[in-house]
């Protein structure tokens, strides 16, 4: 498990903690083990008369990415939440030679591990973050037996990112104070849209997972593939961004994705940014039970 930052000793910070944990004791902990690589999934819910819902979370992640979102999906559905191979509580995937795909052993892992929990073949709803979108999707291609999609401000889409803040790497902060600066500035450049919600919560959820990430997420979603996996797959699928997400340009995105097969729903979601699920917790969770139905 990895190293919990230090945070500082103040009421607010002590009430985030407290509410990531609250979520976190409505779940069950699992961790399987697939050659060798262990991942931790959190299980919401009890329903097993219809097919689990998976989400992942995104790149300098965690399965808290879908905290302000546990408690609307598994009012009627089991809910399962990883932290991926190379995140947070989960072990890392092995490496892969130059050249080669780093996703697969993920992917590999990721798959062996579910299917210890739920079955090999047994259908599930599936769904996706940011750099977890297009690993969602090209997990779905590899694994099959997922009946509906659905992808938040996907990564690997192919077109420009519209940032307007350099990002500021928060590994080479000479001290605690400077990270913390560091990893703020990042939230609300990348993350978050409406500065009220760069909130204590919001950045405990980001300070931990930032902590735990092993894995080298970015080099994957600027690759692509995200259209070919979907285009591949021919399920339901729902394409919902941020009306102000920086890493892609919403609006016409959304509009080219939905239009490129059947059976696909585009959303844009007014006043959000790239973190849409926390940002407009109340809207997307509608969107995302109605999706999944």
């Amino acid at each position: 498990m990895p190293l919990t930052p230090d945070s500082p000793d103040t009421p607010e910070a002590s009430a985030a903690r407290n509410d990531i944990a609250r979520i976190d004791a409505l779940s069950t902990h699992h961790d399987p083990v697939h050659d060798g690589v262990r991942v931790r999934w959190r299980r919401f819910g009890t329903d097993t008369t219809k097919p689990p819902i998976v989400l992942l979370h995104g790149g300098h992640g965690s399965w808290m990415h879908w905290l302000r979102n546990a408690d609307a999906l598994s009012a009627g559905r089991t809910l399962l939440l990883p932290d991926m191979p190379g995140f947070h509580d989960s072990d890392a995937p092995p490496r892969v030679a130059p050249g080669e795909d780093s996703l697969l052993p993920l992917l590999n892992a990721l798959g062996g591990t579910l299917d210890a929990l739920v079955g090999a073949g047994t259908p599930i709803d599936l769904g996706g973050f940011s750099f977890g979108g297009l690993t969602a999707a090209r997990f779905a291609v590899q694994r099959g037996a997922v009946r509906k999609l659905a992808l938040l401000g996907s990564g690997g889409h192919g077109t420009l990112r519209r940032m307007t803040a350099q990002m500021i790497n928060w590994r080479t902060a000479p001290d605690r104070e400077a990270e913390r600066a560091a990893l703020l500035h990042n939230l609300g450049a990348l993350m978050l849209h409406d500065t009220a919600t760069v909130d204590p919560l919001a950045f405990e959820i980001h300070d931990i997972s930032c902590h735990g990430t092993r894995f080298r997420s970015k080099e994957v979603s600027q690759a692509g593939g995200l259209r070919k996996a979907i285009d591949t797959l021919g399920v339901p699928t729902l394409l919902l961004w941020g009306e102000y997400d920086v890493t892609a340009d919403p609006r016409p995105l959304v509009a080219l994705l939905a239009s490129e097969g059947p059976d696909r729903e585009g959303v844009v979601i007014d006043g959000a940014g790239h973190w849409v699920q926390y940002e407009r917790a109340a809207e997307t969770n509608a969107r995302l039970v109605k999706f999944f139905g």
